[in-house]
């Protein structure tokens, strides 16, 4: 699904994978991040407008759309937050950049926060959608968490039972995954949901999406509980729908504040998939943020 002309297609190795992206504009660096069970093209409606201000960078997380699947290991660090946020830091220096804005939705906003810890001098601000952090969700959990979060308890499971199941008809599970999350009424684009079932479906996309869930209730809990008593030292803006389970369950900027020094933040009136229900929002608030 093409962004647009002034968009170009192209591969970077990274020490561990091969991150497919698109990118396009000038100005001031920004990598945005998708998340589960998506691709790059979740930023079709936003990424072209950015590009005015911006040189926009959209990455294949690794495991997910056309970049690399790489093989796991027994505590799944291959799909770790670090080894992906990791995968970023390198695709940014091999544009050049050594200092970046950065904006993830989901999956993506996980990698943004570990990135953020990690690599302090090198993000410039970040902006998170639609998540509160990975360790206060698991550490808090009760039935109301397990419920609605199920996939997060179901993809964890080993032996292959969460890829055997859905591999069974994965563009059922896929477009069901963007209905439920989603707000009443609310509308993809055929070509970008033709695109995630495209990717999506492949047994290999299948197990790598389950090894970054194995990896958040593993190995990144590890990490996570290692920093502790470490912050998102840059300006943070935290992004959430108020129409979904984060805005019900979390007061959302007081968990951000025990993780980030500076920070903002607001709902916005769509469901879970900010970047495609509420585009026009999103896009002016990471304009107001990040200029």
């Amino acid at each position: 699904m093409k962004f647009g002309d002034n968009f170009n297609n192209i591969q970077i190795k990274t020490g561990g994978a091969e991150i497919n992206l698109v990118h396009g504009g000038s100005g001031n660096p920004l990598l945005l991040l998708h998340g589960y069970p998506q691709t790059h093209v979740i930023w079709h409606q936003i990424a072209p407008r950015l590009a005015h201000s911006f040189h926009v960078i959209c990455p294949d997380l690794r495991g997910y759309g056309d970049s690399s699947k790489p093989p796991s290991t027994p505590d799944h660090y291959p799909y770790s937050k670090r080894a992906m946020a990791q995968d970023m830091v390198e695709v940014m220096a091999s544009l050049g950049y050594s200092e970046f804005l950065v904006a993830g939705h989901d999956r993506g906003a996980r990698v943004t926060h570990r990135m953020a810890l990690d690599y302090p001098e090198r993000i410039k601000k970040a902006c998170v959608m639609d998540i509160a952090p990975t360790h206060h969700m698991f550490k808090t959990t009760d039935q109301h968490f397990a419920t609605s979060y199920y996939h997060w308890f179901f993809l964890i499971q080993p032996d292959g039972l969460p890829e055997h199941m859905i591999n069974a008809d994965p563009a059922y599970y896929l477009t069901e995954k963007l209905k439920r999350w989603s707000a009443p009424g609310a509308v993809f684009a055929d070509e970008a949901v033709a695109e995630y079932v495209r990717c999506f479906s492949r047994p290999e996309s299948i197990h790598a999406s389950c090894e970054d869930y194995r990896a958040a209730a593993s190995i990144d809990l590890v990490h996570d509980e290692e920093d502790m008593d470490k912050k998102v030292e840059c300006p943070l803006l935290v992004l959430w729908s108020a129409k979904g389970f984060v805005d019900r369950t979390y007061d959302v900027l007081r968990v951000w504040h025990e993780c980030a020094e500076q920070i903002e933040g607001r709902t916005l009136d769509c469901g879970h998939f900010l970047p495609e229900e509420s585009p026009a929002a999103v896009c002016d608030e990471l304009l107001r943020f990040f200029k």
